[in-house]
């Protein structure tokens, strides 16, 4: 149950940072818009998952409170010639809230954290597009945290 509660909680996470980028919404009406009326809640038909609050806003002021230097760590391990203000939005949101949970949430293994935003591409993406998540968030990751990615031999 806590496993979905904080799969959740990164879903909507980057609806949320993709909402604040489209809209120029403010962090405090964003946190309180979803924690009102999306999280766990139901709009037009649609039932939205509970979701682990505090994890939810942890990411979304993560994010907020790192974004230069997560943004600076997308744009080095991007292609070349392909910055980060070219990749789709709601694309950025999932890496953003990839790269901040890499970085800053070492209580989440990295490989934890890479396959959850691989599923969440999933649902918005084609395999391809899920493919360049795990390649840029897998990069990010043994940059920040080599030692999970030793080779026990």
């Amino acid at each position: 149950m806590a496993k979905a509660l904080r799969s959740a909680a990164r879903l909507a996470a980057v609806q949320a940072l993709y909402q604040m980028e489209v809209t120029g919404k403010g962090l405090a009406e964003t946190l309180a818009e979803f924690e009102s009326f999306w999280i766990g809640g139901e709009i037009e038909g649609s039932r939205y998952e509970e979701a682990e609050v505090a994890f939810f806003r942890d990411i979304l002021r993560g994010v907020l409170a790192e974004q230069v230097a997560i943004d600076r760590g997308i744009d080095k391990t991007l292609a070349k010639g392909w910055p980060l203000a070219r990749v789709d939005s709601v694309m950025r949101a999932i890496l953003r809230a990839g790269t901040y949970e890499v970085m800053q949430r070492k209580d989440v293994p990295a490989r934890v954290a890479i396959k959850e935003y691989v599923d969440v591409a999933g649902a918005f993406f084609s395999r391809d597009e899920a493919g360049m998540i795990n390649a840029v968030l897998d990069a990010l990751a043994r940059q920040f945290r080599p030692e999970e990615f030793v080779s026990r031999a």
